[in-house]
């Protein structure tokens, strides 16, 4: 098991789902972990399972779309622990898959902005950090989408994705000289409590279409998707900078 211990890790969307995961995970493996999204009381949630299981956690609230706030939450994981290792940009969430004419402006900003301008900020606020230490890792969340197309989500959400994946790209080339390391995943659907909804409105028919597009003919564990995330902020991925892991079963193969 690849240890964290000592490691100080930022996970943003840390409230349910792949975030919750993650920093479990990484808590489960000795690091200390700042838990970032907006409901408190999931927070909260998070944060008394980790400390149950002997892990140290953080809850630090923030709006990511908005930069005081996001300086204000690195500014407290840094109070708190004195230095910051490990950022998880996970934030994100999509629209409804609607043909582009019928795509509001608002929902295209609002979904770039969730997904995309959230970790420009949080990557902003914490790269001087990391560069003092001479030492960081971050690992961007992007998706199956980014890499292709949506089935579920509109085409805001693809465009973000895929601009995560250029955004880890020049982060990774401009960063790799100071010590750090900046990857992304790009995984397939996951059965959070969120997306079971999507797959549940779905008709028997196309579940099955969906999966015999999967070689491995299942979907996705949020525990092996949150897995890949914690070996790319481990030292364990000291020599990965620029890649985009793929976690889809090999539904895409680049």
């Amino acid at each position: 098991m690849m240890s964290m211990k000592g490691r100080v890790a930022l996970v943003t969307g840390g409230s349910y789902g792949l975030g919750e995961a993650t920093a479990t995970l990484l808590a489960s493996r000795g690091a200390l972990v700042a838990l970032s999204a907006r409901s408190v009381s999931d927070l909260e949630r998070v944060a008394k399972k980790i400390r149950a299981d002997g892990g140290h956690a953080l809850v630090v609230p923030c709006d990511v779309r908005d930069a005081v706030q996001v300086e204000q939450m690195v500014a407290r994981a840094i109070e708190e622990w004195g230095r910051l290792d490990v950022l998880i940009n996970n934030a994100g969430l999509g629209t409804p898959n609607v043909p582009v004419e019928k795509t509001s402006l608002e929902e295209w900003d609002s979904t770039l902005d969730f997904n995309l301008k959230s970790a420009f900020l949080c990557t902003r606020a914490t790269v001087p950090i990391m560069k003092k230490q001479a030492y960081g890792r971050i690992v961007n969340v992007s998706s199956f989408a980014g890499r292709n197309f949506s089935r579920f989500l509109g085409s805001p959400y693809s465009a973000a994705k895929a601009g995560m994946i250029g955004f880890t790209r020049h982060m990774a080339m401009e960063l790799g000289p100071y010590g750090i390391c900046v990857n992304v995943i790009a995984p397939t659907l996951i059965l959070t409590k969120r997306a079971k909804v999507m797959w549940e409105a779905l008709s028997e028919e196309e579940r099955q279409n969906i999966i015999s597009r999967i070689p491995l003919r299942r979907l996705a564990k949020v525990e092996e998707v949150a897995a890949t995330i914690a070996f790319l902020a481990s030292d364990d991925a000291s020599y990965l900078n620029g890649v985009c892991l793929d976690v889809n079963g090999g539904s895409y193969m680049a």
